[in-house]
């Protein structure tokens, strides 16, 4: 499982992994470097073939072993929340600077000291933006897992028949990582 929100993405192992000895410098590099790649081979497949990506990436990591679930649960929970609060926070200020006028500074001293209700209000009110409407992209950040698809493997020449196998693909989500349900389905 991965989580990602922003410019961070918190990737999580099985306790009992054992993927390359759990060496946490290697591990680290690794999936550093696996990511950094990832990032740029699918830069013009997300962003558009005339967007170029104008310099190379460059991600740092670290290896965190949290002693239970509850405490990783708590970890993923608050980055999720902290996708929340960011989002809500940038979706007003631009929303001011773009829409209302207001100079970045004058935007940020508006905003300065504001609770979630106050830039719900101001969204709805001044924008006619309800947060919640949002994609989920922005407001709870990217969950990535393995699903079990049926996926084709070849195709039979003679009959054009597909050879199907299950395979392990990821799959990007933007789900409530908080509760329980994401958990229960997937234990």
């Amino acid at each position: 499982m991965a989580y990602g929100q922003s410019d961070e993405y918190s990737f999580v192992l099985k306790k009992d992994s054992t993927l390359y000895g759990r060496r946490e410098a290697k591990l680290v590099s690794v999936l550093t470097s696996l990511f950094t790649s990832a990032y740029v081979l699918a830069w013009s497949r997300r962003m558009g073939e005339g967007t170029p990506l104008r310099q190379a990436p460059c991600f740092d990591g670290r290896a965190v072993a949290y002693p239970s679930d509850a405490i990783l649960r708590d970890y993923l929970a608050w980055r999720q929340v902290d996708a929340h609060i960011n989002n809500q926070y940038n979706t007003v200020f631009w929303a001011l600077v773009a829409q209302g006028g207001e100079t970045p500074a004058a935007a940020q001293t508006l905003i300065r000291g504001t609770d979630a209700a106050w830039k719900n209000e101001t969204l709805h009110t001044r924008f006619s933006i309800n947060y919640n409407d949002l994609p989920a992209m922005f407001r709870k950040g990217s969950v990535v897992t393995r699903v079990r698809q049926s996926v084709v493997v070849k195709v039979k020449e003679e009959s054009g028949e597909e050879v199907r196998r299950e395979r392990c693909v990821a799959q990007v989500t933007h789900e409530d990582i908080i509760g329980d349900k994401f958990y229960a389905q997937r234990p």
